[in-house]
């Protein structure tokens, strides 16, 4: 599983946003990060995720701690991915959790 690093995709698991990409966008502790989608690229606002509630993917996009939406779509337009980013993906849930 890649690392936990600002700039890193992940898909959201659960609550009403599961299943939309985002980005992380900073480190907030052990178990929190901050993320965003933006929200007019894949629906997701910026907001403080616990960690155990995202699955992080392979991609990385450069961008610095704390940046901006407009910044964050930015880089994405740059690596290609904002296609990629509006796909939705089907969250399934593990039959302890329902």
């Amino acid at each position: 599983m890649p690392a936990i690093e600002v700039g890193r995709l992940c898909v959201k698991l659960r609550g009403r946003e599961a299943g939309r990409k985002c980005v992380i966008v900073d480190i907030i502790d052990d178990n929190f990060v901050l993320i965003t989608g933006p929200k007019d690229v894949s629906g997701v606002k910026r907001r403080r995720a616990n960690i155990n509630h995202i699955e992080v993917l392979p991609y990385k996009i450069d961008i610095q701690p704390g940046a901006s939406d407009e910044e964050v779509k930015k880089a994405l337009e740059q690596a290609g991915l904002l296609d990629f980013m509006r796909e939705r993906v089907k969250v399934e849930l593990k039959p302890g959790l329902i």
